[in-house]
């Protein structure tokens, strides 16, 4: 009986020991089986940044401070992705997904990450937040990646901010730098910012594409190989980085500033990306930088209370948590991200199950400004801020002024420092020449027309160059601003030959009788044409033999008939003033025909003898002679000119007769004309001869080896100058764009000889070397290529005849008046007190008529009578009257003989 009793005592004590146990467990049980369930969900959010970086530890601080002012409703899983590429990016967001079992997937600041995350979350149908744009947005986007919101916005602002920069100074070429990786993540942008430079001709002429430096063993040394590369092959100094890490970033502006790239007249320009490196670079490479400019993403909202609370914890907490980076303050990208944990955590208030349609129909005011999603493309576009670095002290960069896409571009306001110090006048973007690396210039080392460029090669070390081209460079080159160091290098092929040796970097720039094309500007840029340019043909031409009629070429017929016609009516006015007065224009019909004709026709040469009794024909006269002794002199000056000019008749000056006939003409052999001849105007190649020396032309016409020779303009000035007597040319039919300078393509030297040809052409300092180099002889300063004389017009000389009519036909109406007036008082005194018949119009016209020409009065009782007082010839006009005794003339008083 006594082991029972010992085994249930034993039983006893083991329920007393696990009783506390089995409490413990109930109340558990119950505990978990009775949580409320009104309990607020923990949602867990994936973050992938680059811890390492200075943009990624903004986000990390702007984070987890959004995550504290919501009361642990967040919880943060991080990711490290500063040394994982893509693929191993998205694979990271996949252990998120299903081991941490993250709601939301916030992150990626590069687009070959954020795509390949967003692929992933489509697939476990989690929201991804990426802080990556692409540069250019992908068709049909928000089908391909449904799941995708972007916190950013693509590169196209920044690109066209670029843009505008190099627009607003004249920058022609650009050099493109940037580290890439196996995805070509920057391709796009770099594809952007061409199409953008492209709007306003400018290109990017150089890529220097660099790998990440984990991928080299000598990063430092390929940097610098490749910018020794770059050196040679291009002479922009417009750099544009558009991608690049810390590490790399300084390795190459260590290596650009020993390679002298980072010097006067150079110009960088930092994307968003690389200027968020400015507060992260040690001192000592921030030295080498001074003068880049830097394209900065900034808020609109930094002066709003939840800014102002936000930059307060963030600047105490990033301080703590990172005290090496010197400046504390949040950018674009930290504002963004903190908006991000708001926008979730806004979302989760309603239902976890729409989550993603929450946080894409997000709008609220941010730190970073508004937030406002569509198509899952955030829509605010914040202001862009120009920077630059001045490394002064504590202070890196400076802030220059804002940039918005709306806003015309301009240049930079206030004082900007360029690399090299240079701050008075903007850098020209170009390797500039000096004397150790001068302007390399080719010349013509044969040419046709030596009083255009003469290259006299007396040994290697001894060239000598010559010429009007010469000198036009000269002359511009001293109206420049700045020095130009260079040195001429002869060439001796053809010119399009020389311009190719311009387009591939041979050759810096060419002076010489190089004509302006269309198809050589698409090898080199041309400056102002300092000469116009065209196309003359030249041909034989014999003197022109004096014609029989050559007295009548002065005048034109229409000037011959207006001056007859002026003629007889001055005659007329003289006959009608002065036949009731003066005896030497009465008599019979014909002998006053003859006095008038003989007295206004000696007149002509001043020699008439007839006297004048009459004032009003006095000022007729008057006008009359003058009118003669314009036309006198002006008709003796122009038969002077035709009879003592020796004019020159062309052989023909058909073009059409010359191909037709398949005559054959000269060109330069140098030139593009004859190409020029075959396929444009249409000559037969066979019938094109070249020509290698302007002596040659005359010999070629005389042998008859040509008929006629095609010149350019300033060739043609210059052969007719020197043989007038024998050719003459036309007038050009086809025109060239002149004669200019040619630099490679972008070269702003080229801009700043356009001015200085301008002001030289304007102000006239030219036309004394054209005059000195190509003025004619004496004998051939005459101009002799007109083939027609000049014939005096009606248009010169119809203000003369009008004058001389309208005196005319008012001393008439005047002497017509009085006329009238004597008529009726004469009539009055003969009828006296008698009452007068009645008389048709077409009678009294007829005594009118018949008193003026015999000084007749037909009235009752009264003869004809015709006797003038002596007071009467004194007067304006003579008044008979019927009291006077018949056929009695009085002679004049007054009286002018004009010799």
């Amino acid at each position: 009986m006594g082991f029972p009793f010992f085994t249930s005592n034993i039983i006893v004590v083991k329920f007393c020991n696990l009783f506390p146990l089995l409490i413990i467990s109930v109340l558990l049980f119950i505990s978990d089986g009775a949580q409320p369930a009104n309990t607020t969900k923990v949602t867990n959010i994936g973050v992938i940044i680059d811890v390492t970086s200075r943009i990624g530890k903004e986000e990390k601080t702007a984070i987890e401070i959004a995550a504290e002012n919501f009361n642990g409703k967040l919880s943060l899983h991080f990711q490290d992705s500063g040394q994982l590429d893509p693929l191993q990016v998205a694979s990271s967001a996949e252990e998120l997904i299903k081991e941490k079992k993250v709601d939301v997937i916030i992150g990626m600041n590069k687009w070959e990450e954020a795509a390949l995350v967003a692929s992933v979350g489509n697939r476990e149908k989690v929201p991804v937040i990426s802080f990556a744009a692409p540069a250019r947005t992908p068709p049909q986007m928000e089908h391909r990646w449904p799941f995708l919101i972007q916190m950013a916005n693509n590169g196209s602002a920044q690109i066209k901010c670029i843009a505008d920069i190099v627009r607003e100074y004249k920058w022609k070429r650009v050099v493109v730098i940037y580290e890439d990786d196996a995805y070509g993540s920057e391709s796009g942008m770099s594809a952007l910012l061409s199409k953008a430079l492209q709007d306003f001709d400018s290109e990017i002429e150089y890529r220097l594409v660099l790998p990440p430096p984990s991928s080299l063993s000598s990063p430092k040394g390929f940097v610098l190989d490749e910018l020794l590369k770059l050196q040679k092959a291009t002479k922009s100094r417009v750099f544009v980085v558009l991608q690049s890490s810390l590490s790399m970033l300084t390795h190459l502006f260590r290596e650009a500033y020993k390679a002298g790239l980072v010097g006067r007249e150079s110009v960088w320009i930092l994307s968003d990306s690389v200027t968020s490196f400015l507060d992260s670079v040690d001192s000592s490479t921030i030295s080498f930088m001074k003068g880049v400019l830097g394209i900065k993403i900034t808020d609109n909202s930094s002066t709003t209370d939840s800014y102002t609370d936000f930059y307060t914890g963030f600047s105490k907490k990033f301080q703590s948590e990172y005290p090496e980076e010197a400046n504390p303050r949040p950018g674009i990208h930290a504002l963004r991200a903190y908006d991000s944990i708001t926008a979730i955590s806004q979302a989760m208030e309603t239902t976890t199950e729409m989550l993603l349609g929450n946080i894409v129909s997000s709008r609220f005011s941010g730190s970073s400004g508004e937030i406002r999603f569509e198509e899952g493309k955030l829509m605010q576009i914040p202001p862009l801020r120009i920077v630059n670095v001045v490394d002064q002290g504590n202070k890196r960069y400076e802030e220059l002024e804002f940039w918005v896409p709306e806003k015309s571009a301009q240049r930079l306001a206030g004082s900007v420092i360029w690399p090299g110090k240079l701050s008075r006048r903007s850098p020209k973007g170009w390797a500039m020449p000096s004397d150790e690396n001068p302007l390399i210039i080719g010349v013509p080392g044969r040419t046709s027309f030596e009083k255009f460029v003469k290259v006299d090669n007396r040994s290697k070390d001894d060239i000598k160059y010559d010429g009007w081209c010469i000198e036009v460079f000269k002359k511009v080159l001293s109206n420049l601003n700045y020095s130009l160091p260079y040195e001429f290098q002869p060439f001796y092929g053809t010119y399009d030959e020389l311009i190719i040796r311009v387009s591939n970097k041979t050759y810096d720039a060419v002076v010489g009788d190089m004509t302006i094309l269309a198809n050589r500007l698409e090898y080199v840029e041309f400056t102002q044409p300092y000469i116009e340019s065209g196309l003359s043909m030249i041909v034989p031409a014999k003197p022109e033999r004096s014609a029989a009629w050559m007295f009548l070429k002065p005048f034109t017929w229409e000037m011959w008939a207006v001056t007859g016609a002026i003629m007889l009516y001055t005659m007329l006015i003289i006959w009608f003033l002065e036949h009731r007065f003066n005896p030497e224009f009465s008599g019979a019909l014909k002998n006053q025909i003859g006095t008038t004709f003989w007295f206004t026709f000696s007149s002509l040469f001043f020699a008439h003898r007839e006297k004048i009794n009459s004032n009003l024909t006095r000022v007729v006269v008057v006008v009359w002679l003058f009118v003669v002794w314009i036309l006198t002199s002006s008709y003796t000056a122009s038969l002077s000119s035709m009879l003592t000019v020796q004019r020159m008749q062309p052989v023909n000056t058909d073009i059409e007769y010359l191909k037709s006939s398949n005559s054959r003409v000269g060109c330069d052999n140098d030139s593009f004309v004859r190409n020029y001849l075959e396929d444009v105007i249409g000559f037969n190649s066979h019938n094109i001869i070249p020509v290698f020396n302007e002596t040659d032309y005359t010999g070629l016409f005389e042998n008859k080896t040509i008929t006629a020779a095609f010149l350019e303009l300033p060739y043609k000035k210059l052969f007719i100058n020197k043989h007038c007597k024998g050719y003459t040319a036309t007038t050009p039919t086809y025109k060239f764009g002149g004669f200019g300078f040619a630099f490679q393509r972008g070269s702003p030297i080229a801009r700043d000889f356009s001015k200085s040809i301008l002001r030289l052409l304007e102000d006239g300092k030219l036309t004394p070397l054209e005059d000195e180099w190509l003025t004619p002889s004496k004998e051939c300063a005459v101009n002799v290529t007109s083939t027609s004389a000049e014939h005096l017009s009606l248009q010169s000389f119809w203000g003369l005849y009008l004058i001389s009519g309208a005196i005319s036909t008012i001393c008439f109406l005047l002497s017509l008046i009085r006329l009238l007036k004597s008529y009726q008082h004469q009539q009055e005194a003969c009828e006296g007190n008698a009452t007068p018949s009645d008389t048709s119009g077409w009678n009294k016209a007829v005594g009118l008529a018949r008193y003026f020409y015999n000084g007749e009065i037909n009235s009752p009782g009264r003869s004809p009578s015709f006797a003038p007082t002596t007071d009467e010839w004194i007067s304006w006009e003579y008044v008979s009257t019927c009291d006077t005794p018949d056929n009695i003339h009085a002679s004049a008083p007054s009286e002018i003989e004009m010799p």
